[in-house]
């Protein structure tokens, strides 16, 4: 069934009663922005949720709030209006049982690369000692083995977002969000990227909030591809991707990829966001 088939005319789609309890509920959540000429409305009385070990993409123009929604769902940036859940208990300041990864890898350049990945053990007080085995089994599993001890300067841009992304693993959180990771990144490493969170995922099926401009990379990595409007963004349409996993490559040449890439398009060119 075309993508375009299985949602409905509001844009969303019902949850398959298979689908785990949400550990992320959004409830009306609205974001405005005080400013000098006047006040900027980023967030429009959003509302979903995101069952446990469900990787969700939210996608959408510049603008429209998909990292103040992020950063909302973190702890870090108070909602206007509405309110965020996460296993149950309200979000009412910084979360730390989550993960996070940005697109600026943010790493410190005087450690070293387990270093930089050990920093968040000992921020929380943690047994660096005990975590150490779990760290280089990370970066293994990366394909940073051996790159234990280089510095950020001797890494290039792949392998340095790779060491964030351990970063934010390494103390097993159940919530991984990521802003954009690979937007700084060239076309290759972007796509060798996007296969390593993939096969993480699978291994470790953590529940993944993941903000993107791609089409092409929310269809390739997502349970669902929720769709923002432009600003204030509001949730213009969800689509549930039923592509078969792992997601090789060669998914890209098949009639069901091409359906959702044409039906996301269409969605926007139809709002304006595209233009011919």
């Amino acid at each position: 069934m075309a993508p375009s088939q299985r949602r409905s005319w509001s844009g969303r789609v019902d949850r398959p009663e298979s689908r785990a309890a949400p550990l992320i509920e959004i409830r009306g959540v609205s974001k405005t922005y005080g400013a000098l000429d006047g006040s900027v409305t980023a967030l429009d009385r959003v509302t979903l949720e995101v069952a446990d070990g469900e990787f969700v993409s939210i996608l959408g123009p510049s603008g429209c709030g998909k990292s103040t929604l992020l950063l909302i769902v973190a702890g870090l940036l108070p909602p206007s209006a509405g309110d965020v859940r996460l296993a149950g208990r309200p979000v009412t300041g910084a979360q730390t049982q989550v993960g996070i990864v940005f697109q600026n890898p943010v790493l410190l350049d005087w450690r070293t690369v387990i270093g930089n990945v050990m920093l968040q053990i000992e921020s929380r007080k943690l047994d660096v000692s005990a975590y150490r085995s779990k760290a280089a089994a990370l970066l293994h599993s990366v394909g940073l083995a051996g790159f234990e001890d280089k510095y950020p300067f001797e890494l290039s841009g792949g392998m340095r977002q790779r060491t964030a992304i351990c970063r934010a693993l390494i103390h097993d959180p159940p919530l991984l969000l990521m802003d954009e990771p690979f937007g700084a990144l060239d076309a290759l490493t972007r796509e060798q990227m996007r296969l390593d969170i993939e096969r993480l995922w699978l291994e470790t099926r953590k529940t993944v909030l993941f903000i993107t401009h791609s089409i092409p990379e929310a269809v390739l990595l997502s349970d669902r591809v929720v769709v923002m409007s432009p600003r204030p963004g509001r949730i213009d349409a969800v689509f549930e991707i039923t592509l078969p996993r792992p997601r090789h490559l060669a998914v890209q040449e098949s009639s069901q990829f091409a359906a959702y890439m044409k039906a996301i398009t269409d969605l926007f060119l139809a709002r304006g966001v595209l233009r011919y």
